[in-house]
């Protein structure tokens, strides 16, 4: 499997973590990594995240749901895959 929608959710939330001089996840992912992906994820997806508190375009509020909704898709195939679990989750 590809996994594209979650390698460039990974790649986004590594040039943050570079940012704040945290160590870049690698591949392939930990059950940690998977964890992390899952609540940064979760929180993103919060209508208030997810709208930026209604500032945001209705056009830019679905372009980042699908990519958001990609990218936990191919973690849970990811997650499958490996015999990992995702932790309980709010807003997926």
């Amino acid at each position: 499997m590809a996994f594209n929608n979650l390698k460039k959710y990974v790649e986004e939330r590594n040039r943050w973590q570079a940012i704040f001089g945290t160590a870049p996840m690698a591949w392939p992912l930990t059950q940690n990594d998977v964890d992390n992906l899952a609540s940064h994820i979760d929180s993103e997806l919060s209508p208030e995240h997810l709208c930026c508190d209604g500032e945001l375009p209705m056009t830019e509020v679905r372009r980042k749901k699908r990519k958001l909704d990609g990218a936990l898709a191919d973690l849970q195939k990811y997650a499958d895959q490996y015999s990992m679990t995702l932790p309980h989750m709010y807003c997926a």
